[in-house]
């Protein structure tokens, strides 16, 4: 299944087994946070500004 922008992040850390760590490297370090298991990974990468399509790519990499 690909990871895109409507991907729960709580959804993408099951999805890829690198997720921590590349949501990490790109400025996203409250993985654990309750709004991680509601929040899209659109919504996470305009809150902290981070570019979603780089953040897409590494993911289904």
């Amino acid at each position: 299944m690909k990871i895109s922008r409507d991907t729960l992040i709580g959804d993408a850390l099951k999805l890829n087994p690198n997720a921590a760590q590349i949501l990490m490297r790109h400025g996203m370090g409250c993985l654990g946070c309750p709004s991680s298991q509601m929040e899209t990974l659109a919504q996470a990468a305009e809150i902290h500004g981070i570019d979603l399509e780089k953040l897409l790519e590494e993911l289904n990499k």
